[in-house]
């Protein structure tokens, strides 16, 4: 197959990103238009735990994937190993989730048992987009992703209102079908002829992704988990509160992932440390100025528009506005600090997103305790603000001190933020939203 041009591999990149963003963002706003606030609750827990597998998978798999090298026909046979081990594990681990949520009653146990019996659709499409990475053949991704939010949004609408979450889940899961058809076609032709590798490749102890799913696990996935057990233990209409104000911001992750995606070329250019952050800092500027004024939009919506766009859902969302806008707006100078520091010291990433994920996950749970769901939003802004601080407090450190021996950026380049961009994501806890930014990498 004829490879397009640089050029073209980006646009499609940059397009394909924001076609999976728009099709988060569509996707929960449909279904909480057709749902009561409790149905979009479940559906919004459930859609939480897809966002974390979505993630792990990304990270295990997809992350180590496109950091392949070598002959065409051995980066074939990876490509084509990967998406079956991804079909095959998602096989497991939904008949594994299914088993254990069927015998429970409820919307959202049923809804959990649907969740797993669409998951493989789910995740090995999602697969194939790292696939089309590693080829440089961003379209084939496009193309996929097109056609999934040509379907999903229409397959959710057409639900009647009032629709039980497990409904809404079967809609959006099934989407999945046509472009997995598409893109595995699309992937088979790319790789036509090529052995994969075995299923049991991605197990061995030297397995890069285990690195990253580690990483995501600790950056990342903790603070997500700790709000699906917030829906779980304590308050499920408090998680359905969270994810429709944090997709009013959806599209701000866009440009969160634009920063990521090609923030570091851009900065790579300016030889000295200092040139460097000073541009990031004016980045950081520019897209926390973003963020307020989009907050200040939302927060001058008539709740007739809101509750059109949200549904039932609006009144308790529309109560988080400010603390998610200032999240967002925290959140804008903490993607630049933690890309300058992937530029300057990679290695300095990781224990900043240890640290304060669980700082965030104590500040959400700490809050929800003293006030609520809004003490929660609130407590999720503290955390957030606390990383962007930590981030640019060590980008100062690094400015002062000595350039290490290997150069600025070390041997640690491998370090570099896995599973999404660092800081960004759906705005509950920094978390990528399925998909979003992911063809981004494109080689």
């Amino acid at each position: 197959m004829r490879r397009p041009s640089a050029r073209a591999v980006m646009a499609a990149s940059v397009t394909d990103q924001g076609v999976v963003a728009l099709t988060n963002i569509a996707v929960v706003i449909v279904a909480a238009r057709q749902s009561t606030a409790a149905a979009f609750a479940s559906f919004a827990i459930v859609y939480a735990v897809a966002t974390v597998l979505l993630g792990g998978a990304a990270a295990f798999v997809g992350q180590a994937l496109v950091l392949r090298r070598g002959p065409d026909a051995e980066l074939h046979g990876h490509i084509r190993g990967s998406v079956l081990f991804t079909l095959t594990a998602a096989t497991l681990a939904g008949a594994a989730l299914t088993l254990s949520a069927w015998p429970f009653d409820g919307e959202l146990a049923d809804a959990l048992a649907v969740l797993g019996l669409v998951l493989p659709l789910v995740l090995a499409q999602d697969a194939l987009r790292y696939g089309f990475s590693l080829l440089g053949l961003a379209h084939g991704a496009l193309a996929a992703d097109v056609l999934r939010l040509a379907l999903a949004v229409p397959a959710l609408a057409l639900q009647p209102h009032g629709s039980e979450p497990s409904r809404l889940v079967l809609a959006w899961g099934l989407s999945a079908l046509p472009a997995l058809l598409l893109g595995g076609w699309l992937l088979a032709r790319a790789t036509r002829g090529a052995r994969p590798t075995p299923l049991a490749a991605p197990l061995r102890r030297d397995h890069l992704g285990r690195r990253f799913a580690a990483e995501y696990g600790v950056g990342q996935a903790g603070t997500q988990l700790a709000v699906i057990g917030l829906g779980l233990f304590a308050n499920p209409l408090a998680v359905g509160a969270l994810r429709g104000a944090t997709t009013l911001f959806g599209p701000l992750n866009v440009l969160f992932n634009a920063a990521n995606g090609f923030g570091p070329p851009q900065l790579n250019r300016l030889h000295a440390p200092e040139n460097k952050a000073r541009a990031a800092a004016l980045a950081a500027g520019a897209l926390a100025a973003v963020a307020a004024c989009w907050a200040v939009v939302l927060l001058l919506v008539p709740g007739s528009a809101g509750r059109a766009l949200l549904g039932d859902t609006w009144d308790a969302a529309s109560a988080l506005l400010p603390a998610t806008g200032v999240q967002y707006t925290v959140m804008a100078l903490g993607v630049c600090g933690l890309l300058t520091l992937r530029v300057l010291r990679p290695r300095a990433t990781l224990p900043i997103q240890v640290v304060f994920s669980l700082l965030s996950v104590a500040c959400l749970l700490g809050g929800y305790a003293l006030g609520g769901v809004v003490g929660a939003a609130w407590g999720l802004c503290v955390g957030s603000a606390a990383k962007s601080a930590a981030a640019w407090l060590r980008v100062r450190a690094v400015l002062r001190e000595p350039p290490p021996a290997d150069g600025p950026d070390g041997d640690g380049a491998g370090d570099t933020f896995a599973g999404g961009p660092a800081g960004a994501g759906d705005g509950t806890d920094g978390t990528p939203v399925p998909g979003a930014g992911r063809s981004g990498d494109s080689r």
